[in-house]
């Protein structure tokens, strides 16, 4: 790790490139952030991949814009429909390079049109914006961090796939094959573009997530002539929650959470829909099996009810991502390739997910806090550090150096996933 924490003369060349390129990612960053993308804003979504498109036409790649397919929801009377969204950004740059990488990050946000709007600077070094951190400056982070990488000698000896979703903040439901596509087409190292944390730290483990809906289906009856005919879903649901959220505590690193019950009719009919829509964190494959186990168990104990029918719809969409070994020869060689530029990084394990999970899933090591630093994310607070663009974008053309010199030895980690 000794040489990863000195810089050679193509990581010279790389760091003055970005520091002068620092304004330019601001300003762009700026200008994406007056672009809504709300993950559900779907014109929104395709009126701006155009503009994603084109910026990333500036590498030396083939880039292309991809339909999303569609996905299943449970909508509010409980039926399956199919959900569509913006379009994919796939890029593609010599995959016969003997070093392979794949780099994602999405360019939805959480903010639908109108709820939070404008880049305002806070005068402390800091941009509050919606998306700026998350991750529209990330964005910018890979694309100028990858034109360095080509300005240099060392372009031929790797290639990369990079996934740019509409949908990560809403679970990459349509997304999700191709950020699998791309990091099994022999991807050595994944490199993904959240924002790191405001003091600079990074994700190092991720449980994994899920998002469940259960449909619920009783009787009606007049609430007060034939009580005794009806099957109230609710009351169903009701013990279905009850017994959802005692499930935190039960296994170490399992939590469940139960975000709404829809459904429910007027006081004098007996309900007979209800709709029990819950999260849940995994830190590994076993917990994630026991949880799914645990919520088959509730569901097959509320339809036990005479004349309670129902079903369950989702899962564990993002596998857990634990810090394994070759995990862990990733984050040490961030750290020291960090050192060559002044920094110390921290990597700090999260309840959170991201499309790092995916990727890992895939069979591909990752890092996956490579964008910008920032903080106060998905809500009308976010904020991004201004001096972190040109800092993370060497952070990331350095690492390129280095698998592509084989200072960092890409093939070595990926192996270690094998173990």
């Amino acid at each position: 790790m000794n040489d990863l924490s000195k810089l050679s003369p193509e990581d010279e060349a790389s760091r003055e490139r970005l520091l002068s390129e620092a304004p330019s990612m601001q300003a762009r960053t700026r200008a994406w952030s007056d672009m809504n993308t709300g993950s559900w804003n779907v014109s929104g979504l395709k009126a701006f991949s155009g503009h994603l498109a084109d910026a990333f036409s500036e590498l030396d790649a083939d880039v292309r814009l991809a339909e999303a397919p569609g996905f299943e929801s449970i909508d509010a009377k409980g039926q399956v429909e199919t959900i569509h969204t913006g379009p994919i950004l796939r890029v593609s740059s010599r995959p016969a390079a003997p070093i392979q990488v794949v780099l994602s990050g999405h360019y939805d946000t959480v903010f639908p049109p109108g709820t939070f709007e404008g880049v305002t600077d806070l005068g402390d070094g800091r941009l509050n914006g919606p998306g700026l951190a998350d991750m529209k400056g990330g964005l910018c982070v890979m694309l100028e961090a990858l034109k360095a990488f080509e300005a240099g000698p060392l372009k031929d000896r790797l290639g990369y796939q990079i996934v740019v979703t509409p949908d990560e903040e809403i679970g990459n439901l349509a997304s999700a094959p191709s950020l699998t596509e791309a990091a099994r087409a022999g991807a050595h190292i994944g490199m993904t573009y959240e924002p790191a944390m405001d003091t600079g730290a990074m994700s190092g483990g991720r449980k994994g997530s899920a998002v469940f809906d259960i449909v619920l289906h009783g009787k009606a009856a007049h609430a007060g002539r034939a009580k005794e005919e009806g099957r109230s879903a609710l009351e169903a649901a009701a013990e279905l929650v009850v017994g959802l959220e005692s499930l935190n505590g039960a296994r170490d690193g399992v939590t469940v959470n139960v975000g709404s019950i829809d459904g429910g009719s007027p006081v004098n009919i007996v309900p007979q829909l209800a709709i029990v829509r819950f999260g849940a964190r995994a830190p590994d494959g076993a917990a994630a099996d026991w949880t799914v186990s645990q919520v088959q168990r509730l569901l097959d104990r509320a339809t036990a009810r005479d004349g309670i029918t129902g079903h369950l719809h989702g899962g564990f969409y993002r596998p857990p991502k634990p810090r394994n070994a070759a995990q862990q020869a990733l984050f040490d060689a961030v750290h020291a390739t960090g050192q060559s530029i002044g920094l110390d990084l921290e990597f700090i394990d999260t309840g959170g997910v991201c499309e790092g999970n995916n990727i890992f899933a895939a069979g591909v090591p990752n890092v996956d806090t490579l964008g910008v630093r920032g903080g106060r994310i998905h809500s009308n607070e976010e904020f991004v550090v201004v001096e972190s663009f040109a800092e993370r974008a060497i952070l990331s053309a350095l690492l390129l150096n280095r698998l592509a010199d084989g200072r960092l030895d890409g093939a070595r980690i990926k192996a270690m996933m094998e173990h």
